[in-house]
């Protein structure tokens, strides 16, 4: 019964994370693309406005640069967008990775950590990341958004290495997800929501409203915009082991992480009128680069594989030590009672037979044995992987 109620737990936090994450992710995209095509208004003290027609109906938005002249009677705040998806988002981490933490987070064939040293080491990543991350945007380079952007890019490269070297490499990945995350609540709770409040607050007052205030929240949402579809990515790729599977897991997460970051920046230029050949090419280099490593790094383990022709006597020892604790028709893990999905490695035939699914969970996603419990060894994957990509030979 537990284990079904914790499903249910997984699965509505996950939904809810999905929901309010568009919620938050459509109203940065919406907004952006409204800053992008607002005119210079014919009268009246606006710095901009936009008409538009949606759902049956026409729109008029007028934007203020700094503040309006008098404070409106209702004002809506875009907030609990990305407060909701920060929170669910958090709870699936602790959910999935710090309550599994054995299971999940810890592999102990890169480092023998404790579950708690684990979970701490996971959540300082996150609390580092953000003070980082904000000490990069009051510092100098700061004032330059392209220069922040590369030291940013260079200590989530370092982070996505560290952890890699922590962890299993699905939780690297998650944690670097939720780095970036952190990051672009942080400059909603901290910067864009208090400096807002400040201009309301001069407002009522009878104030002049500091421009700075206004010019810093944009730059934050400005960030936020651009980290949004490397999040996006993270968020899916726990189904795509071929990622986080890869022999450099961190670079094919950078690659695809700058493709995401040129793809924003192309539709940006396109809202702002201007040229986009250029963006669009650098997006393509690296997405094709993302996919030309991963398939020359598993062709060239297919090669290698042809070459030493491993066969099947090489791998049963892999499998009677790491595999047959639960993959046997009377598992020696008292946590089930049968194979697990039926699957019992216990000859050839069988092992054979289940080839496809041995080599997605052990070999390319890496998160069988689940929490790795015999340590199991980056070589022996690969050699498993390598019988399994020369045909299982017997």
């Amino acid at each position: 019964m537990a284990v079904h109620l914790a499903e249910w737990l997984n699965l509505a936090i996950r939904w809810l994370h999905l929901t309010v994450g568009i919620a938050w992710i459509g109203s940065s995209f919406y907004f952006v693309w409204l800053d992008n095509h607002l005119t210079r208004p014919a009268e009246g003290d606006a710095s901009g406005e936009l008409w538009s027609v949606h759902g049956g109906g026409f729109y008029h938005n007028q934007k203020y640069q700094v503040a309006p002249a008098k404070m409106p009677a209702d004002l809506h705040w875009f907030k609990w967008e990305a407060y909701s998806t920060w929170l669910s988002g958090f709870s699936l981490l602790v959910l999935v990775y710090y309550v599994g933490a054995q299971s999940f987070l810890i592999d102990p064939a890169k480092a023998p950590l404790s579950p708690a040293a684990g979970i701490a080491i996971g959540l300082a990543a996150l609390a580092l990341g953000w003070l980082v991350y904000d000490g990069l945007c009051r510092s100098p380079a700061g004032a330059n958004n392209l220069t922040l952007g590369v030291f940013w890019f260079a200590v989530l490269l370092w982070a996505a290495y560290t952890l890699d070297q922590l962890f299993n490499s699905r939780a690297a990945y998650l944690h670097v997800g939720a780095i970036l995350g952190s990051a672009m609540v942080g400059n909603v709770f901290r910067v864009i929501i208090p400096n807002q409040r400040k201009v309301v607050a001069d407002l009522i007052a009878g104030r002049t409203p500091d421009p700075r205030l206004g010019a810093a929240a944009k730059q934050r949402s400005l960030h936020n915009n651009y980290m949004t579809l490397p999040v996006l990515f993270i968020m899916i790729s726990n189904h795509y082991p071929m990622t986080y599977g890869a022999e450099r897991p961190w670079l094919v997460l950078a690659l695809l992480g700058l493709s995401g970051v040129a793809v924003r920046h192309v539709f940006n230029l396109r809202g702002r009128g201007q040229a986009t050949g250029l963006a669009i090419a650098v997006a393509a280099i690296l997405a094709v680069a993302s996919v030309t490593y991963v398939t020359f790094e598993k062709g060239g383990g297919a090669a290698g594989a042809a070459a030493g022709s491993v066969t099947y006597a090489e791998v049963r020892p892999l499998l009677a030590t790491h595999c047959a604790g639960c993959h046997s028709p009377h598992p020696t893990n008292r946590a089930f009672a049968a194979p697990p999905l039926g699957l019992a490695f216990d000859s050839y035939e069988h092992v054979r037979a289940a080839a496809p699914r041995i080599k997605a969970v052990a070999v390319d996603a890496q998160v069988m044995p689940l929490g790795n419990p015999t340590g199991m060894t980056a070589a022996e994957r690969r050699q498993l992987g390598a019988w399994i990509a020369a045909g299982t030979p017997r």
